[in-house]
Order: structure tokens, then C-alpha cells, then sequence
């Protein structure tokens, strides 16, 4: 009766640590890319070119909204959009402009940022 005890255990711990390497894999395996310290679905906002390099974003945001979330003002912000469908409209002292899906750009001196709305179009 032991042998069949300890071999019942035993098939229940192999088993165990099978389904949990399984589903760590799974996780692993969809997990989408880090850029720059920006993972997906965020757009992230750098103050410098060394800190897209350090991976140091100033600012993350992830949420789809039906207005601008404020962003602190500032000259020469990157822009990292790593959503895979949508854009992020910028609030500007130039207007609006738009980033489209799993792009970057780089705001041009004197263009301040002060907010952000990300929206599920596809396209500018």
C-alpha cells in the first residue's frame, strides 16, 4: 500500500510541474515585445534621446479615452506608440497631431505637449 502512496505522490508532483511549465510558456510566448522601457498597448513619452536609450519613459498611458489626459508641458518630447491598432492624438500649442499605430517620432523644437488621447482608430 506505501508503494502505491508514494506513487500516486509522485505522478501528482510531476504532473503539477508539467501544467506549470505549460503555462509559463504560454504566458512567454504571447507576450508582446518591450521597447525602449514602453511595452505594449502604451504610449510612452521620452524627454531625451538618452532616455529612449536608457529606457526611461517620463510618461506611460494605456487607457482609450473620449478626451485628452494631461500630460506635463514641455519642448521636445519622443513619442513611442507600441499599440498595434490605435493612434494617440497629442494636445499641442501647434493643434492636434496624431501618431499612428507602433510608431515613434520626435516633436520638434519648440512644439509643447500637454496631453494625450489615445483613440481606437487605425489611422490618422
Amino acid at each position: 500500500m506505501n508503494y502505491i502512496v508514494r506513487r500516486a505522490a509522485h505522478l501528482a508532483v510531476v504532473a503539477s510541474a508539467v501544467a506549470t511549465v505549460s503555462m509559463a510558456g504560454a504566458t512567454a510566448a504571447n507576450a508582446e515585445p518591450v521597447q525602449h522601457g514602453c511595452a505594449y498597448p502604451y504610449v510612452c513619452f521620452y524627454t531625451s534621446r538618452a532616455a529612449v536609450d536608457a529606457g526611461h519613459p517620463a510618461a506611460k498611458f494605456q487607457v482609450v479615452t473620449s478626451g485628452f489626459q494631461d500630460l506635463t508641458a514641455r519642448d521636445g518630447y519622443i513619442v513611442l506608440n507600441t499599440r498595434n491598432d490605435d493612434v494617440a492624438y497629442l494636445r499641442s500649442n501647434a493643434g492636434t497631431l496624431c501618431v499612428g499605430p507602433n510608431t515613434t517620432t520626435v516633436m520638434s523644437p519648440g512644439l509643447t505637449l500637454s496631453g494625450v488621447r489615445i483613440s481606437s482608430n487605425s489611422s490618422c
